[in-house]
C-alpha cells in the first residue's frame, strides 16, 4: 500500500444508529488510522431502540445518548438520517460508495407465538405497543383498546415487565415521562384492573433483570401478586438456581411479593409461570387466551424446557401483548440466517452461503448475535466487529474503492433523497426538550413523519 493511498481515510458506512451502530462509529473514529463515517439511518432521530424502545420512565437508562452525542461531535462522523437501505440506496450501492460496510440495524420484529387466532384484533406485538408509547412515527396509526378489565402479556423478559409496568402506572407517574400525549391519555383512562403476566418456564428461568422485578412492587397503583405454589422448585430448577446470582435475587423478591398482604390497590399485576397460551378465543376481537399448563424437563444441553401436560385453563381478557421475543429482518442481498434471524456472520466478518468472508460487509449487536444482553453489551460486540475489519484493512482484505462523503451526496442528490444530517436532528432534540421544559417533561416528542421532518429543516432554513 503506498504512502498516498495509506493516508486516505478508511470510509465506512454503518447502518443503523442504535448503540451497536454509535459503539462502532465510536471504535472506528477512535482507530489509530484515520477513518471516517456515515452513519445512515431510516428514521430522522438517532438512537434506535434507546430512543424508541427504553421505557419512558427509565430516564437513567436513557442517559447513555449522552455518549452518543460525544461521539457524534467526532471529527470524521456524519449522520444520513432518512434514508432507507433497500429502498433509497441499495446494498450495491453501499459496496461501491464506501470500503466497508457495517450493519447494525437491531431486531426490527416480533417472534411469532405460532398459535390459532394469533392476529386476532386486541393481539398486538409488544414490540408495536413499546413503539406506540415511544413516538415511533410508524405506529403513531395504532388504535390500542385499553378498555377491557385484564390485558395478559406473554412472556418472561424485560420487555414484559415493561409492558406490565407501564399498563399499570397512574397518571401522576406517566405525566413527567417522554410517552406520547395519545399513550398517556389511553393509559391514564384504560378500564384495565389486571394485568397478567404469563410465562412458559418456572421462575428461576425467567428472562427479566433483577432491577426490573423489584419495580414492580414499588408501583404507585398496582399491587403485585405471586402465587406461594407457583415458587415451589422442582429438583432441576433447584440446581439451575445455584451460581445464578440474577435468578436467586429474582426468586428472592418473588418469594417477598409472595408474602405480601394486598394493599387494595387499584390494579393488580400478577406474575404467572409454567403456562403456555395454545390459543386465543374471540370471533372479532380477543376475549380470552387458552392457556396449558406446563413442567420443566432437560433439554439435552444442560438447560430445561417447558413441555405442556393436560391442564388447560381459559383466561378471559381484553387485549393481550405477545412479548416472546425481537427477530431480525432480511435486507436485500445481505446474507442472512432465517434460522436465527440474523446476518449470517463469524465474530461480525458477515459469510455469503457457503461460508466465504464478504469483502468488506461486517455487523454488529443484535443483528448479529440475536437480541440478546443490556445497551451495554453492544460496546463490547462492536468493538469485537471493528477490530477484525481494521485487522481485515491492515493485511488488505478491505476494498478501498477511493470514493468520497462528496461522492455519496452527488447520488443523494441525484435521486432526490430528502436526508437529514445531524444538525437536523439537533434541531428536532432541540424541540423536544424545550416543549417538554414548560410541562416538567424531559421532552414532548415529535410523533409524525412530516412533524419530524418539518422540525429537522427548521435548522437547515434558518442557517440558510
Amino acid at each position: 500500500m503506498g504512502a498516498q493511498e495509506t493516508a486516505r481515510p478508511l470510509r465506512v458506512a454503518v447502518v443503523g444508529s442504535g448503540p451497536a451502530g454509535f459503539y462502532a462509529a465510536g471504535a472506528l473514529l477512535a482507530a489509530e488510522i484515520p477513518a471516517e463515517v456515515d452513519m445512515i439511518e431510516r428514521l430522522p432521530t438517532p438512537w434506535g431502540l434507546v430512543r424508541l424502545g427504553v421505557a419512558p420512565d427509565h430516564p437513567k437508562i436513557k442517559s447513555v445518548s449522552r455518549a452518543f452525542e460525544r461521539i457524534a461531535e467526532r471529527p470524521g462522523f456524519r449522520f444520513l438520517g432518512n434514508i432507507e437501505v433497500g429502498r433509497d440506496l441499495q446494498h450495491g450501492d453501499l459496496l461501491r460508495l464506501y470500503d466497508a460496510v457495517i450493519y447494525a440495524v437491531g431486531a426490527q420484529s416480533d417472534r411469532r407465538m405460532g398459535i390459532p387466532r394469533e392476529d386476532l384484533p386486541g393481539s398486538w406485538p409488544a414490540t408495536q405497543f413499546v413503539a406506540w408509547y415511544n413516538g415511533h412515527p410508524d405506529h403513531q396509526h395504532l388504535e390500542v383498546d385499553l378498555s377491557g378489565e385484564r390485558a395478559v402479556v406473554i412472556g418472561n423478559g424485560n420487555v414484559a415487565v415493561d409492558v406490565a409496568r407501564m399498563l399499570a402506572l397512574t397518571p401522576d407517574e406517566l405525566a413527567p415521562t417522554d410517552t406520547t400525549d395519545a399513550a398517556i391519555e389511553a393509559i391514564g383512562n384504560s378500564g384495565i384492573r389486571e394485568i397478567v403476566m404469563v410465562g412458559r418456564r418456572g421462575p428461576v428461568q425467567a428472562a427479566f433483570t433483577n432491577p426490573e422485578l423489584l419495580e414492580l412492587g414499588e408501583l404507585a397503583g398496582a399491587d403485585v401478586i405471586v402465587d406461594p405454589a407457583d415458587l415451589e422448585l422442582d429438583p432441576a430448577s433447584e440446581a439451575a438456581l445455584e451460581g445464578d446470582t440474577n435468578a436467586e435475587r429474582n426468586l428472592e423478591v418473588l418469594r417477598e411479593y409472595a408474602a405480601r398482604e394486598l394493599e387494595g390497590k387499584p390494579k393488580r399485576v400478577v406474575l404467572r409461570f409454567l403456562l403456555s397460551p395454545v390459543e386465543l378465543r374471540g370471533t372479532e376481537r380477543v376475549e380470552a387466551v387458552e392457556l396449558v399448563r406446563n413442567r420443566l424437563e432437560p433439554d439435552g444441553r444442560g438447560g430445561l424446557r417447558a413441555v405442556a401436560t393436560d391442564e388447560h385453563e381459559t383466561l378471559p381478557a381484553g387485549v393481550v401483548f405477545r412479548s416472546v421475543g425481537y427477530r431480525g429482518v432480511a435486507l436485500p442481498d445481505v446474507p442472512f440466517d432465517e434460522e436465527r434471524g440474523t446476518i449470517r456472520n463469524q465474530g461480525g466478518r458477515v459469510l455469503d452461503e457457503q461460508g466465504a468472508q464478504v469483502p468488506g460487509v461486517y455487523a454488529t449487536g443484535w443483528i448479529k448475535r440475536g437480541p440478546s444482553g443490556v445497551i451495554g453489551t453492544n460496546k463490547k460486540d462492536a468493538t469485537e466487529t471493528v477490530e477484525l475489519l481494521l485487522e481485515d484493512d491492515g493485511e488488505g482484505r478491505v476494498p478501498r474503492v477511493g470514493k468520497t462523503a462528496s461522492d455519496v451526496d452527488e447520488l443523494l442528490e441525484e435521486r432526490g433523497i430528502r436526508h437529514i444530517v445531524y444538525e437536523g436532528w439537533s434541531s428536532i432534540d432541540a424541540h423536544e426538550r424545550s416543549a417538554g421544559e414548560k410541562l416538567g417533561r424531559p421532552r414532548v416528542k415529535l410523533c409524525t413523519w412530516d412533524e419530524l421532518l418539518a422540525a429537522a429543516e427548521t435548522m437547515a432554513a434558518e442557517s440558510s
